[in-house]
């Protein structure tokens, strides 16, 4: 079962009672303790991200080549420029912010196609962020060690009897 924060508890009774974290793309629960190839992985998540995002570049000159074929003009041109680099921006933004807090839901079904355009933001913020930490490792890793803060106090036990307990009077 999973609450808002994104861990999930594991079922009381079981030998590891408490939360689980919960996994990153391209590193599953790697990032909890660093192993497992996790430095390969931020490395390869951070080469990856960078060579789509260079191949994008390249695929955004063509286009731009094809508009100059086209002779559509200069300011179809510039439209189309300053629609890419201002998408690019504000994906670049979002998907920055999407690291430290989870994302409304409402706000992004609202942005989907001004993010879609803007792809090579969201490409480039994914690659400076790999360079630090696994993409969302924070926030992930804030919420899980609250949740696990959490269940210690549910689980801690009173010692004495309750019963007997002094009531003043």
């Amino acid at each position: 079962m999973s609450d808002e924060s994104g861990t999930q508890d594991i079922p009381a009774g079981s030998p590891e009672g408490g939360p689980r974290p919960e996994p990153i793309r391209f590193f599953g629960t790697t990032w909890v303790d660093h192993d497992n190839g996790y430095a390969l992985r931020r490395a390869g998540v951070a080469v990856g991200s960078l060579a789509a995002a260079v191949a994008s570049c390249l695929i955004l000159r063509f286009a731009y080549e094809g508009l100059q074929i086209a002779d559509t003009g200069s300011f179809v041109t510039v439209l189309v420029i300053a629609m890419f680099a201002v998408c690019s921006a504000l994906a670049f933004r979002n998907t920055w912010d999407g690291f430290g807090r989870r994302p409304d839901p409402d706000r992004q079904a609202s942005l989907r196609g001004l993010l879609a355009i803007g792809f090579v933001g969201s490409l480039l913020a994914y690659f400076l962020r790999s360079l630090t930490e696994a993409p969302g490792e924070k926030l992930h890793r804030q919420e899980y060690e609250s949740a696990r803060r959490q269940h210690e106090k549910r689980s801690t036990r009173r010692t004495g009897n309750p019963s007997k307990k002094k009531r003043p009077r």
